[in-house]
C-alpha cells in the first residue's frame, strides 16, 4: 500500500508539471498554427525538428535513461550517493563528448544527407533549402536537450521529480515568447518566422540543460566533467546496456524518419498535419502516460535491486489501472470530438477549415491508440529496471517492420487526402502489437504479472467510455448554436459527468481506493 501511495504521489507531481507543460504547449500550438499554418514551412520544420528529437530519444530520455537509471539507482541504493555521483559524472562526460563530435561531423555531411532525402520526396528546392537551413540551426539543440534529459534521469532516480518535470516548461516559455514577438511583425515571411522559432528553440535548450545541471549540483551530484572512471565496471555496464537500448531506439527512430519521408511523399502538407495531430494526442499521453513511465523506471529499479518482485508486480498493476481510468475515456472522448477540438485549438489565421479537417481525421485515429501507448510506457520500464534491454529491442524490431509495411501501403494505395490517416492507423496497430508482445515477454521472464486481475476493471472503463462517446455524439448537434469553445467546454463537462457517473455505479470501491491513495499521496 505504501509503495502504491509513493507511486501516486510522485506521479501526481510529475503529472501536474507535465500538465502545465502540455497546456503551455497547447497555447504554443495555437499561436504557431495561426502564424505559420500547416503548409510547406511547417512541414519543413517538422522534418528538421525530428532530427534533434531523434537524438533526444536515443541518447537522452530514451536509451541513455533506460541504461543509466537502473545502474545509478542500484549504486545509490546499495552503495552510496558518492559512488553513484562518480558514475554519473563519467557517463555524462562521455555522452556530451560523443554528441559534440556527432554534431560537428553532421554539420559537414548535412547537405548531402538532406539532398538524398530530396530524392525520396523533397523535390521542391525552396522546401529543400528551408529544411537545410532549419536543420543546421536545430542540430546543436541535441547536445543541450540530451544533457538536460541526463539530468532528468539523475534527479528522478533520487526521487526529485519536480525540477525534472518542470524543465519542459522552459522550452514552451521561450517558444511562446518568440511567437508573441513574431505576431508584431505581420509583414515577416513564413520562412523567416519559422527560422526565428528554430533559433528560440536552440536558446531554450541551453537554458534547459543549465537548469537541470544546477539542480543536479543541489542534489549532491556534480555536473563537472571528468575523465576518470571511464573503465569502471558500472560505467561499462551502462554503455553495454546503452548499446542494446540504442539499437532498439535507433530502429524506432529510423522508422520515425521513414514516416517523415513517406509523409512528404504522401503530400506536401502531410508531415505538418500529422505533427499537429500528434501534439493534440500527446496532451493526455504526456500528462498521464509519461508521468507513470517516468516514475515507474526508478521505482522498478529500486524494487528489483532489493529483490522485491511481488511489490513490483503490485506497483505495475495498480499503476496501469490508475492510468487507464483516465486514458480510456480520453481516447474515446477525443475520438468523438476530434473535429471540434481541432477547430478550437488550431483554426484561424493561416490555419483554414481544410487543415482542420485533415488534422481532425488523423487525430481521430491516433487517439484510439492512447491506451496502448500508455500501457507500453508502463511495461518497458519493467524490463529496463532489470537491465534487460534486449526484450524492448526485439519488440521494437517487430513493430518497426509492421509499421514500415503498413505505412508504405498507406502512401501508395490510399487516396491523397487519406494517406496521412493511414500513417496514423499504422502507428495504432503497432502500439497494439507492441503491448501484446511486452506482456507475453514479461510472463516468460518473470512468470505471472498479475495483470489478469485488472481485465474486468478495464472492461468496465471501456464500456463507460463508449457510453460517454455515444452521448457526446448525440448531444453535439443540439449545441451548434453555441460558440465552438463554449460548446467544447460543455461537452467535456457532460462527458465527464456521464463517464464518472457510470464508473461510480459500477466500480465504487475501486474509485474510493484510488481517491484515498491520491489524497494521502498529496
Amino acid at each position: 500500500m505504501k509503495r502504491t501511495k509513493d507511486i501516486l504521489k510522485n506521479t501526481f507531481t510529475v503529472g501536474a508539471f507535465t500538465a502545465l507543460s502540455r497546456v503551455l504547449g497547447l497555447v504554443r500550438e495555437m499561436f504557431q498554427s495561426r502564424l505559420i499554418g500547416a503548409g510547406m514551412e511547417q512541414s519543413a520544420f517538422t522534418l528538421a525538428f525530428a532530427i534533434p528529437n531523434m537524438a533526444r530519444k536515443l541518447f537522452g530520455e530514451g536509451a541513455l535513461t533506460a541504461a543509466f537509471v537502473p545502474v545509478f539507482k542500484g549504486e545509490a541504493e546499495c552503495e552510496s550517493l558518492e559512488k553513484a555521483a562518480k558514475l554519473a559524472r563519467a557517463v555524462m562526460t562521455m555522452v556530451l563528448l560523443m554528441l559534440g563530435s556527432l554534431v560537428l561531423v553532421s554539420m559537414g555531411v548535412l547537405e548531402t544527407i538532406v539532398k538524398f532525402r530530396a530524392e525520396l520526396g523533397l523535390n521542391d528546392m525552396v522546401r529543400l533549402k528551408l529544411t537545410i537551413r532549419l536543420v543546421k540551426t536545430l542540430l546543436p539543440y541535441m547536445i543541450f536537450i540530451c544533457g538536460a534529459a541526463f539530468g532528468m534521469g539523475v534527479l528522478n532516480s533520487l526521487g526529485r521529480f519536480k525540477a525534472a518535470s518542470f524543465m519542459p516548461c522552459l522550452l514552451n516559455f521561450c517558444w511562446i515568447g518568440i511567437l508573441l514577438w513574431i505576431s508584431f511583425f505581420p509583414e515577416m515571411r513564413l520562412d523567416q518566422r519559422i527560422h526565428r522559432v528554430s533559433m528560440a528553440i536552440l536558446a531554450a535548450g541551453a537554458l534547459q540543460m543549465a537548469f537541470l545541471f544546477w539542480r543536479m549540483h543541489v542534489a549532491g551530484v556534480s555536473p563537472i566533467p571528468t575523465f576518470k572512471g571511464w573503465k569502471d565496471p558500472k560505467t561499462l555496464l551502462v554503455w553495454k546496456n546503452l548499446g542494446v537500448a540504442a539499437l532498439g531506439g535507433g530502429a524506432v527512430q529510423i522508422n520515425y524518419m521513414l514516416d517523415q519521408i513517406l509523409a512528404q511523399k504522401a503530400s506536401p502538407w502531410a508531415a505538418g498535419v500529422i505533427g499537429y495531430a500528434e501534439r493534440l494526442m500527446d496532451l493526455p499521453l504526456g500528462i498521464i502516460g509519461v508521468a507513470f513511465g517516468t516514475v515507474l523506471l526508478p521505482t522498478f529499479a529500486g524494487l528489483f535491486a532489493k529483490g522485491e518482485v511481488d511489490d513490483a508486480r503490485s506497483a505495475l498493476c495498480s499503476s496501469v489501472k490508475s492510468m487507464m481510468l483516465i486514458m480510456i475515456p480520453a481516447a474515446l472522448g477525443m475520438f468523438a470530438l476530434s473535429g471540434l477540438i481541432t477547430e478550437v485549438i488550431y483554426q484561424g489565421g493561416s490555419f483554414d477549415s481544410t487543415a482542420t479537417l485533415r488534422v481532425s481525421r488523423a487525430l481521430a485515429v491516433y487517439v484510439l491508440g492512447l491506451g496502448f501507448y500508455g500501457f507500453q510506457k508502463s511495461m518497458v520500464p519493467w524490463f529496463q529496471a532489470q537491465n534487460d534491454m534486449k526484450t524492448p529491442l526485439k519488440v521494437s524490431m517487430v513493430t518497426v517492420g509492421v509499421n514500415a509495411t503498413l505505412n508504405i501501403l498507406a502512401v501508395f494505395l490510399l487516396p491523397e487526402e487519406w494517406r496521412h490517416v493511414g500513417l496514423a492507423a499504422s502507428t495504432v496497430v503497432c502500439a497494439l502489437v507492441g503491448a501484446v508482445l511486452l506482456v507475453w515477454k514479461a510472463r516468460r521472464r518473470n512468470g505471472r504479472t498479475g495483470l489478469r486481475h485488472i481485465v474486468a476493471p478495464l472492461a468496465k472503463m471501456t464500456a463507460a467510455a463508449l457510453a460517454m462517446a455515444l452521448c457526446l455524439k448525440a448531444l453535439e448537434p443540439h449545441l451548434m448554436g453555441c460558440a465552438a469553445p463554449i460548446r467544447l467546454g460543455l461537452l467535456i463537462s457532460m462527458g465527464g459527468a456521464v463517464y464518472f457517473g457510470i464508473m461510480f455505479l459500477t466500480m465504487r470501491q475501486e474509485l474510493k481506493l484510488i481517491r484515498r491513495n491520491k489524497r494521502k499521496a498529496k
